[in-house]
C-alpha cells in the first residue's frame, strides 16, 4: 500500500508533513536513487533517504512534551549567530530529529510550547480543521474600547487576510497598560500582535497559556519542560474547541 512521501517521512519522526514537503522540494529526499519530488508516492518496498540516511517508520510510543518558552528564544532549528533556540532546551538536545515543534512562537513572546516524537501527530495538532484553539496573556498599551473589542471578534482585514479572535477578557489595568486574556484558531505568524497593531494597541508583554485542553502549569519555570501523560495525550487527540 503506497502514501504520499512527506506522510511516509511525518511517520517515520524526519519532521511535520509541512517541514518533509520543504526537505522535498529542497532535493534532500532520495527514492530509490533518485532525487524525490513533490506527489512522489512510496511503499514498503522502496528505499527512501534523507541526509545520506535510509528512512525506517518504526513503531514508537507517542511522547508530547511541554516547554516554558523564555523569551529571546528562537522556536527554530536553525541557529543565528548566538540567540538560543527552543532545542537548547529539550531533552536530548543534541539530537534535535527527536523531537518536532507543533507550531511556533516568535522570539519575544514566552510561554507554553509542544513537542513531539510524531510527525503525524504534530501534522494533526497544527491542521485548523481541528479546531485546536490557543489562549494568549496579553500586555498592552493604548486606548482601549467597546469598538475595538468588536473588531478583535468580528475579524480585521490585515494584508488582505482575516485576523480574528474567539475570546477576549479584559483584565487589570495599570497606567496606561491592560493585561487581556485573548484565544485564537488558526495560530497565523504573529497574529496577536498584528490585531492589537491595527487598533494602534502596542503589545509589551505576550505569553501563551494554552493550546486546546493543554495549560501552561504554574510551576513550570522558563525553560524547562514537562512530559505529558497518557490522559493529557488522549484529550489533544480528542479536543474540540
Amino acid at each position: 500500500m503506497s502514501e504520499r512521501l512527506q506522510k511516509y517521512l511525518a511517520r517515520a519522526g524526519i519532521g511535520s508533513r509541512r517541514a518533509c514537503e520543504v526537505f522535498i522540494k529542497n532535493g534532500q529526499v532520495i527514492v530509490n536513487g533518485n532525487v524525490a519530488k513533490i506527489g512522489t508516492t512510496v511503499s514498503e518496498k522502496d528505499v527512501v533517504e534523507f541526509e545520506e540516511k535510509i528512512v525506517q517508520v518504526k513503531e514508537v510510543d507517542l511522547k508530547v512534551i511541554i516547554l516554558n518558552k523564555p523569551e529571546g528564544v528562537l522556536s527554530s532549528n536553525a541557529r543565528e549567530k548566538n540567540i538560543p533556540i527552543v532545542y537548547d532546551y529539550l531533552p536530548n538536545a543534541y539530537n534535535q530529529r527527536s523531537w518536532i515543534s507543533i507550531g511556533r512562537l516568535d522570539i519575544n513572546t514566552s510561554g507554553l510550547m509542544l513537542f513531539t516524537n510524531n510527525g503525524e501527530f504534530a501534522n494533526y495538532c497544527m491542521h485548523p480543521s481541528n479546531t485546536l484553539d490557543r489562549e494568549y496573556l496579553v500586555r498592552a498599551r493604548g486606548d482601549f474600547t467597546q469598538e475595538k473589542k468588536e473588531s478583535m471578534l468580528r475579524g480585521i482585514l490585515i494584508d488582505d487576510e482575516l485576523h480574528k479572535f474567539t475570546d477576549v477578557v479584559e483584565g487589570e489595568k495599570n497606567g496606561s497598560n491592560q493585561w487581556f486574556s485573548v484565544c485564537l484558531i488558526s495560530g497565523k505568524n504573529r497574529e496577536v500582535r498584528k490585531i492589537f497593531q491595527a487598533l494602534d494597541l502596542e503589545v509589551s508583554r505576550l505569553k501563551r497559556t494554552r493550546f486546546g485542553p493543554i495549560f501552561l502549569p504554574s510551576t513550570l519555570q522558563k525553560g524547562k519542560t514537562k512530559a505529558l501523560d497518557e490522559n493529557e495525550i488522549k484529550l489533544l487527540e480528542n479536543y474540540s474547541g
